[in-house]
């Protein structure tokens, strides 16, 4: 299984002032090797509580979250899976690509 990985915010703002980390472009912070580690921990903790089966084997983080206002979730925060699809579809073809 193979998953688009978001950040909250507030959280990686707290990340980056922790570890005194200050990038030119925020964008440019979803490539830090550190940040990647920490994904890949929690990513691995997780696949600790399903089956292989169900497993996220890649992922790709994304420099923005999914909110309402880019129409990727609904009002009730349910994700609009087709709409992650197109605007992400570079992104999943990278994923695929490196499986």
């Amino acid at each position: 299984m193979a998953a688009l990985v978001t950040l909250d915010p507030d959280a990686m703002a707290y990340w980056l002032k922790i570890r005194e980390k200050n990038p030119a472009d925020p964008r440019d912070v979803v490539r830090d090797p550190d940040l990647e580690t920490e994904v890949r921990r929690a990513v691995s903790a997780a696949n600790t509580r399903v089956s292989q089966a169900e497993s996220i084997r890649a992922f790709r983080i994304l420099p923005v979250a999914f909110t309402e206002e880019q129409c990727l979730i609904t009002p009730s925060r349910k994700l609009r899976r087709k709409v992650i699809e197109e605007v992400f579809a570079g992104e999943i073809e990278a994923i695929y690509a490196r499986t």
